[in-house]
């Protein structure tokens, strides 16, 4: 007979986790750093970026831009420490996060907007229209 215990932990492939882009990260490594889960749509003057980040306060986060790189990092505490063998499922991650996108336009670094509202992060960005070029013709 088997432990309830072991048989999860055989489902949770023996602490690993897997990340959006099927990259394997393990459970409890100070130096595995999760990723984002976003959806990125624009408009024609916006470019809007939504992540649901629950359990994460706003001094924890940093939203960087860079020419055409946002970058969103933060840190997700579990809170009080529970011992490895209490866990009958662990599927949530905890700690440090970070997820960086090549935006596909200019946007306008004075005009970001970054809101948090239950749970989830939105970052408004506005397109840049100064990188049309205008092509005269000469007779």
């Amino acid at each position: 007979m088997f432990s309830l215990k072991k048989r999860i932990r055989t489902n949770l492939s023996d602490n690993y986790l897997q990340s959006p882009d099927n990259e394997w990260m393990e459970y409890g490594n100070p130096e595995a750093e999760g990723q984002l889960a976003i959806d990125v749509y624009q408009t024609d003057k916006k470019i809007i970026i939504k992540s649901t980040i629950a359990g994460v306060k706003p001094d924890d986060l940093k939203i960087s831009l860079h020419h055409d790189l946002l970058t969103i990092k933060g840190n997700r505490d579990a809170g009080k420490e529970i011992n490895e063998e209490n866990y009958l499922y662990r599927e949530c991650y905890w700690g440090s996060f970070s997820r960086s996108i090549i935006l596909p336009t200019e946007v306008d670094a004075k005009k970001v907007e970054a809101e948090l509202e239950n749970g989830v992060l939105t970052i408004t960005l506005y397109k840049s229209h100064q990188n049309k070029i205008e092509i005269k013709v000469k007779d």
